[in-house]
C-alpha cells in the first residue's frame, strides 16, 4: 500500500510537471500562435517526453484550456489576497481596489505571455475552450465586483454605479494599460504605472480630488 508521503511525493511532483508544461505552452503560443504549436514543441521546451503532455492533459486543446484555468485562477487569487490585505491593514474600500490594482500588474509583470494570450482569446469565439473562458474570466472579475458591492453597501461609492460593468472596466483598464507598458513604454516601472492608474482611480470611482 503506498504511503501517504510517497502519494503527496507523487502528487507535487506531477504538479510540477503541469507547470513546466504550461510555462512551456504558454510561450510557444504566445510566439508562434496555438495551431503553429505542436505537442513535440512544448515537450521538448519543459523538457519532458512527448507522452509526459498526453499522460497529464488529453490533448493540445485540453492544455491550453486547464492552463487558462491556472492563469486566471493564480490571477484571481491575487486579487483577493490583496483586497483581504488591505481590509486587514484598515484601509478603504477604494484602497482595496487600489491594491487590486498593483497585484494586477504585478500579475502581469510576471507572466506577460500569459496576459497577452488570455486577451487575444477573449476576442475569439470559435475556440473549444470558448466557454472555460467565459468562466474564468467571470471568477476574475467577480473578485472585484465583490469590492465594489462592499464600497456601495458601506456608502464609499454612489448605489448607482454598476457594479459588474465597473469591475469589467477596472479589470480590463489593468489588462490594456499593462500590455502597453510592456510593449510599448518598457522603460516604465511598475511604480509608474500603479501611480498613473491609482490617480484615474481615484477620480473616477471614489471621487477624491
Amino acid at each position: 500500500m503506498e504511503s501517504s508521503s510517497a502519494t503527496t511525493g507523487g502528487t507535487r511532483r506531477r504538479e510540477a510537471t503541469r507547470q513546466r508544461l504550461y510555462e512551456a505552452a504558454v510561450t510557444l503560443i504566445a510566439e508562434q500562435g496555438f495551431s503553429a504549436t505542436t505537442v513535440d514543441e512544448i515537450a521538448d521546451r519543459a523538457g519532458v517526453a512527448k507522452g509526459t503532455v498526453y499522460y497529464n492533459f488529453a490533448s493540445k486543446s485540453v492544455l491550453f484550456e486547464e492552463l487558462l484555468r491556472h492563469g486566471v485562477g493564480l490571477l484571481a487569487a491575487s486579487l483577493r489576497e490583496a483586497a483581504e490585505r488591505a481590509a486587514r491593514e484598515g484601509g478603504a474600500t477604494v484602497d482595496a481596489l487600489d491594491a487590486m490594482i498593483r497585484a494586477g500588474l504585478v500579475f502581469i509583470d510576471r507572466y506577460p505571455a500569459f496576459t497577452q494570450l488570455y486577451v487575444a482569446e477573449l476576442w475569439r469565439t470559435n475556440r473549444a475552450w470558448q466557454s472555460t473562458l467565459t468562466v474564468v474570466r467571470r471568477e476574475a472579475v467577480a473578485v472585484v465586483e465583490d469590492v465594489l458591492r462592499d464600497g456601495v453597501a458601506a456608502g464609499e461609492f454612489s448605489a448607482e454605479i454598476d457594479v459588474q460593468l465597473t469591475a469589467a472596466a477596472l479589470v480590463g483598464m489593468v489588462l490594456v494599460a499593462a500590455l502597453d507598458w510592456k510593449s510599448f513604454q518598457p522603460e516604465r516601472s511598475l511604480d509608474d504605472v500603479h501611480a498613473a492608474l491609482s490617480l484615474l482611480l481615484q477620480g473616477r470611482v471614489s471621487g477624491k480630488r
